[in-house]
């Protein structure tokens, strides 16, 4: 039986305990800026999906389909939803445990790891998500410019960028409700298009003929690269890894940081974690499958430096079957795809710039809220990063958007690094007070699949631009995008630890995996499930 050793007396006044974590339940104690509880079950498990399911598989997967071929595409992607799926059960374990209002993963790490680190990780959080702002815009000006209207690309990017402005700035239930609105664009289309691929595969397109997976016998299943033979094949599959990472930076962290703004948290957050891979195995394992076998890796159109706005290689996949005017239906409902995700990126980054400036990490002025506990000043400061979406209208949509996903994914890489680190210090600080089992969600395979998956994501990091080290691939361009995040992230963490002098490691013994717990009991001691009066509230139980 497990020996519980006490924690130090909580504060008796609502002063902030340790490094600002308040004992009432959340980050700021100040009530005027609180954020507010208004996203339900499906506004959180849509809010997840729509950061997933975005121009990474609509958009990107044409690009790593071109660079390696159908076969390293396909395993690029399950490989990554393993992953994928490990972040996301460490993430709903902490954020069930201590819901508290206005949380952050770099909150969490400054609780469980080290402050120093937090820092980093903060400012690294809301960098990756105002970059992705920008890719979303950037995606979505090369999407329109399909329809080759007299329209520049600046409008268009404007337009994307305002809208996401407005959204986020109203309230956190009128976000909550446009996001699912558009994520269920999104996945209704994703389905439709799951169908289409099938059917075309099987013959039924006008073009005639069972496509089958006749493209991966010609021109292959895979495009080996930097290297021939099992080198060639092995480096390809690698790259479509490192570049799968994409779809899914900072998507399981979506989640997390809603938490302290959900209605009955500790119901609903495990519940989204559950079924949020499952749905991503049919989304994305089934996807890249089919998108490999529709479009040949050879196909000009594919995502490329040259490529103009035919990118989508479900839209080329369409128009190689003969399918008139569903590529323009599809296109339309991708450019939803593009606004959901920046929506959802632009949320994200708002509420990790407002935690860090509620526990003093970033200046004070973000923490300030609407009264309807919108952080305005947090959301302005995101958004104007976005505005790098204009480079656009100089350079190649293109080229942008791969700065852009290079950028944002290695940052991801980071934060999952710290995350991985910091649920196991959780764990520590839990069995050194032998609180283990008091989690109220708990998942398999722990802390063995955390140390697994941070060995692979340290690996991917460290070598996601390896092939700039070839001589005739070298590109100082390619080689900041793929690198400068590192050095950025380790000025900000030894920069913070030396001025600061903060310690290397919380022990066990120091860390606080008890303040704000018995809040949280009460909230949440009425997080039943709702009982279905009949088969169809079962059916709308099962989906929301």
């Amino acid at each position: 039986m497990d020996t519980i050793r006490e924690a130090p007396e909580p504060p008796k006044s609502d002063e902030p305990v340790g490094n600002g974590w308040p004992v009432d339940g959340a980050v700021s104690l100040d009530q005027g800026s609180q954020l507010q509880r208004g996203l339900k079950s499906r506004h959180i498990q849509f809010l997840a999906l729509g950061g997933a399911i975005g121009t990474g598989l609509f958009v990107g997967a044409g690009g790593i389909l071109a660079l390696v071929g159908p076969v390293p595409l396909w395993l690029g992607y399950l490989s990554m939803m393993l992953i994928v799926w490990v972040v996301m059960n460490v993430i709903a374990e902490m954020t069930t445990y201590l819901p508290l209002k206005g949380i952050t993963l770099p909150y969490f790490t400054d609780r469980f790891v080290d402050r120093s680190l937090a820092f980093a990780s903060g400012w690294n959080y809301w960098y990756a998500y105002a970059i992705l702002v920008a890719a979303e815009a950037t995606a979505g000006a090369i999407l329109l410019e399909y329809w080759d209207t007299p329209v520049p690309p600046a409008v268009w990017i404007t337009i994307i960028l305002l809208v996401c402005l407005v959204l986020n700035i109203i309230a956190v239930s009128v976000f909550g409700e446009a996001e699912f609105w558009f994520a269920s664009i999104k996945l209704i289309t994703i389905i439709g298009l799951i169908i289409v691929g099938i059917v075309i595969m099987a013959g039924g397109a006008p073009a005639g003929g069972a496509v089958g997976f006749r493209y991966w016998r010609d021109p292959g299943a895979f495009r080996e690269y930097v290297g021939t033979g099992a080198t060639g094949r092995f480096t390809a599959y690698w790259t479509a890894f490192v570049r799968a990472g994409f779809s899914f930076i900072t998507s399981p962290e979506l989640i997390g940081l809603a938490a302290g703004e959900t209605v009955a948290p500790r119901r609903n957050i495990p519940k989204a974690a559950r079924r949020f891979l499952a749905r991503l195995a049919v989304f994305y394992g089934v996807s890249s499958l089919i998108i490999g076998a529709l479009v040949p890796y050879t196909d000009p159109r594919l995502l490329s430096p040259e490529s103009n706005a035919n990118a989508s290689p479900w839209v080329i996949g369409i128009q190689r079957a003969g399918i008139g005017g569903l590529n323009h239906a599809i296109n339309a409902a991708i450019l939803t795809s593009a606004w959901s995700a920046g929506n959802a990126f632009l949320y994200s980054g708002s509420r990790v710039l407002y935690s860090m400036a509620a526990t003093g990490q970033a200046p004070r002025v973000f923490a300030r809220t609407t009264r309807n506990g919108v952080p305005y000043a947090a959301v302005l400061a995101t958004w104007s990063v976005g505005l790098l979406a204009y480079l656009n209208v100089s350079e190649n949509g293109a080229r942008v958007f791969g700065w852009f996903m290079n950028v944002s994914t290695i940052s991801g890489f980071i934060a999952w690094i710290v995350v991985m680190v910091t649920y196991l210090r959780f764990r520590a600080g839990l069995e050194w007070r032998g609180l283990l089992h008091t989690r109220p969600f708990v998942t398999a395979a722990q802390p063995y699949a955390t140390w697994f998956v941070l060995l692979v994501v340290s690996l991917l990091t460290l070598t996601n631009g390896f092939q700039v080290f070839v001589p005739s691939r070298w590109s100082y361009q390619d080689f900041l995008a793929a690198y400068i995040t590192l050095p950025v992230f380790l000025a900000l963490y030894l920069g913070h630890k030396l001025w600061f002098r903060t310690p290397w490691l919380k022990r066990p013994e120091d860390i606080d995996v008890v303040t704000g717990k018995k809040k949280m009991d009460e909230l949440c001691a009425n997080d039943y499930p709702p009982v279905p009066k009949n088969w169809l509230q079962r059916i709308w139980f099962w989906i929301a």
